[in-house]
């Protein structure tokens, strides 16, 4: 039902209880697909590198919060690939789902900017609406 699923991650605890559901459902349809998507905001990226002073150690950061995530993967030997996007979380979400006929995309309930998610609504609201396919919210 499932092969095909799209794991929307920042390296967050939701993000990473999104991985074990992705994990799950890719096991019970025997040869599922999973997709990891993560997201580089402009601001954030800019901000990264003023903080950081270093391209490479900004690198170093996003792959540790990968890392968790790929583990989780690796441990119950489900196949996984990683797609690294640019651009606004949200709307690149949906236009990388929308683009790649996932058959679903799970996302976590909330992610690590909680400002944002506030101010504009959350980045799983508006992947929930404007995706193509089922989404799965995982708290």
């Amino acid at each position: 039902m499932y092969k095909r699923i799209l794991v929307a991650a920042d390296g967050s605890d939701h993000s990473i209880r999104t991985a074990e559901r992705a994990a799950e459902l890719a096991n019970l349809q025997g040869d599922g697909e999973i997709t990891i998507v993560y997201v580089i905001d402009g601001e954030q990226s800019k901000s990264d590198v003023l903080y950081e002073g270093d391209q490479g150690l900004v690198e170093q950061r996003r792959q540790q919060r990968l890392q968790p995530i790929e583990a989780i993967f690796q441990e119950k030997n489900a196949s996984y690939q990683i797609s690294i996007q640019h651009g606004e979380p949200g709307p690149t979400i949906v236009k990388y789902a929308n683009e790649n006929n996932f058959d679903l995309v799970i996302i976590g309930s909330r992610g690590l900017n909680t400002l944002q998610e506030m101010v504009l609504g959350s980045v799983s609201h508006k992947v929930a609406k404007r995706a193509k396919c089922p989404v799965m919210i995982v708290k």
